[in-house]
């Protein structure tokens, strides 16, 4: 037969009258969402110099690989 102590003030586990340290650890809240409005970013087509877009059509923000740093200097309209 076991016996099983657990004392919350010292973190502590007494089983068998060996005693071990423990720690438990709970997730945190989360932290707050990439946009007010909710609106998420997609990053899987992302290259280096990809620049952050919103897409009106898909509803979000995107970073790929057609609009980079490189063709708002050499192709761009402005």
């Amino acid at each position: 037969m076991s016996n099983i102590n657990v004392t919350q003030n010292k973190n502590t586990v007494t089983v068998n009258g060996e005693t071990r340290v423990v720690t438990v650890k709970t997730l945190g809240p989360q932290g707050p969402a990439f946009a007010a409005t909710g609106t998420s970013l997609d990053d899987s087509n992302k290259v280096n110099g990809s620049v952050v877009f919103f897409d009106s059509s898909s509803g979000t923000f995107k970073a790929d690989s057609t609009t980079t740093k490189l063709t708002l200097v050499n192709g761009g309209n402005f």
